[in-house]
């Protein structure tokens, strides 16, 4: 059971790699999100940010837990589930997947408030709603951007 937990914290491994785990992951819940969930079907990718989120509460505890970190570079689904939120809606483009990475990844790292205070919340639960705050305030920006191009 250990491994599928892992599993599931590292987005696949994603999180093991060297360089910028948190973007490894981000890029991957990209790659994810263009090439398998289809555009028409406009409820997929909020379903799946949600069943990712809540399997990612206990996958990230167990993994902080583990290697007694309160929140570990290598637990990346929170990247996951924060860039896949960023994505909901958006028309399906290389052009707005590419604005929404970058985006998620500014508020990712720059934390505006309140993020980096729910991050205190402990365990998975912190280490998942900072991200998916990050991922609310991307979303409503590019949804913005969207509204008014249109």
């Amino acid at each position: 059971m250990r491994w599928i937990y892992w599993t599931i914290a590292t987005a696949l491994g994603s999180g093991f790699s060297p360089l910028a785990p948190g973007t490894a992951g981000s890029l991957l819940a990209v790659i994810i999100a263009y090439g398998f969930i289809p555009a028409h079907a406009v409820w997929n990718l909020p379903f799946a940010t949600v069943v990712v989120f809540l399997l990612g509460i206990p996958a990230a505890t167990q993994v902080a837990r583990s290697t007694r970190q309160t929140d570990p570079q290598i637990v990346v689904i929170d990247e996951v589930v924060g860039m896949w939120l960023s994505l909901w809606w958006l028309p399906k483009s290389i052009g707005w997947y590419g604005l929404a990475f970058v985006t998620f990844r500014l508020l990712d790292i720059w934390k505006p408030f309140p993020i980096r205070q729910v991050e205190h919340l402990g365990e998975g639960l912190g280490i998942m709603l900072d991200d998916v705050l990050a991922g609310a305030y991307a979303l409503v920006i590019l949804q913005g951007i969207h509204y008014f191009i249109h």
